[in-house]
């Protein structure tokens, strides 16, 4: 068997980028355009705020190198019912993941290859999350590799974008200031626009959840992190700024594809065909990225006795076999569900129990940071508490920001776990 230790800075860095840059970014600058310009402010508190959460992340993974990903973070800071409860929220947000970005791709690959419009889109879906199996069950170095190659594919079209905006500022700067959006600014608004652009940074805790197969993990999970989610807040707010300054504000909010109609707008039409491409490598990317999680993920929460035994177990390669398969089969399910809805609305609700899901996972850890410091860990310097409290007060504010709905499914998904919970309990005659 090789080495548990398959994964690098660069491959753990990939992780992060390629988790939080999946299918959300090509549609948000239409989602945000309603907002006008506040949606720029609503990405500046995102921002700072999954900045913050960022360096709870890496904060955490340099106090406890040893321990394997948030589930330890937590568990030994508050608890094992809020570990639990957290991770395994935390755990349905991943196989969802997965069936939204399938459902996601498919639009954009049968605009690549219009010659699959005669084969189901739920096939199509099905395939693509069964390819991406096979591909972890060779082992977190094949994955990661994939990771790193897709990564970079991703980048290309939003340093595309990037470019025509400098391009457009030089040549032509009035275009900035021809139509600016008219949206007044509310509080409403504002906290509307953060939560959107929420959906899109999440995924910067990637590189935590195979703390087990990093190598060095005291220095480079905390760099992988901290790299990835400044990379892509980066890009993310670039993009968004461009394609908001430069479209109209009622063609945007009604545009299905923005950044293939800014790429026609200032480059000439055909070019559509060419970003789909892109877009269908970022999605197949993200799901590659969230596969190889998802089954890292439930095989440590096998091995901390929280699932069954038998869900960790590793084929030849170092890969959770029992674990990949068992997820994929629910996501499968989730994706065959959500086909009896249309494919937007479909993707929209699976994106919102994303979010929801991965909320309690924030915020029990930036409180696991701030009671480490009350404890006087090894290095128990006052940033923790910083980090901690603001870090908590994020995700308050994203709870309340997001709406009722998605709340209601937080607290239905952490009420859906606690049979398991009770269960494995008992079998082990103490907390798990």
């Amino acid at each position: 068997m090789k080495s548990d230790k398959e994964l690098g800075f660069w491959m753990s860095t990939a992780l992060v980028v390629g988790n939080v840059i999946g299918m959300g970014i090509f549609m948000l600058p239409a989602s945000l355009a309603p907002y006008g310009y506040t949606a720029l402010a609503g990405w500046g508190i995102t921002v700072l705020g999954m900045a913050v959460l960022a360096r709870v992340f890496a904060r955490l993974a340099r106090e406890f190198p040893n321990a394997d990903g948030p589930y330890v973070y937590i568990r030994e800071n508050v608890g094992d019912a809020p570990a639990f409860l957290a991770i395994w929220c935390y755990w349905v947000s991943l196989w969802v993941t997965n069936a939204a970005l399938a459902i996601g791709v498919v639009g954009y690959f049968v605009a690549v290859f219009p010659a699959l419009q005669s084969v189901s889109p739920a096939v199509l879906a099905l395939s693509m999350i069964w390819l991406f199996v096979g591909v972890c069950l060779f082992g977190a170095r094949m994955g990661g590799g994939v990771q790193i190659l897709t990564t970079v594919l991703k980048l290309l079209p939003m340093v595309a974008i990037i470019l025509l905006g400098l391009w457009v500022f030089l040549a032509e700067p009035s275009a900035y200031t021809r139509s600016p959006p008219t949206s007044t600014w509310t509080l409403k608004d504002l906290m509307a626009a953060s939560t959107i652009a929420l959906y899109a940074m999440l995924g910067i805790e990637s590189a935590t959840i195979p703390a087990g197969r990093v190598k060095d993990p005291e220095r480079t999970i905390p760099r992988a992190t901290l790299a990835g989610t400044f990379l892509t807040a980066a890009i993310y707010v670039a993009v968004s700024a461009i394609a908001i300054s430069l479209i109209p504000q009622d063609q945007l909010a009604k545009s299905s594809a923005p950044f293939v109609d800014l790429l026609d707008r200032y480059m000439g039409h055909a070019n559509g065909r060419w970003l789909a491409l892109f877009v269908v490598v970022s999605g197949l990317g993200a799901l590659n990225g969230w596969t190889l999680l998802v089954g890292e993920l439930t095989s440590s929460m096998a091995a901390h006795g929280v699932m069954p035994r038998s869900l960790g177990k590793l084929n030849r390669h170092g890969a959770p076999a029992i674990a990949l398969i068992v997820t994929a089969v629910l996501a499968s399910a989730m994706v065959l569900m959500n086909y009896s809805k249309s494919l937007v609305e479909g993707f929209t609700f699976l994106t919102l129990v994303v979010t929801a899901a991965n909320l309690p996972l924030y915020f029990f850890c930036a409180i696991a940071l701030a009671v480490y410091w009350k404890k006087g860990g090894r290095a128990a310097s006052t940033d923790m508490l910083v980090l901690g409290v603001i870090g908590t007060l994020y995700s308050v504010f994203a709870f309340i920001g997001i709406g009722k709905e998605p709340f209601v499914w937080s607290l239905v998904l952490a009420a859906a776990g606690l049979p398991l919970y009770l269960w494995m309990r008992a079998r082990h005659g103490r907390s798990p």
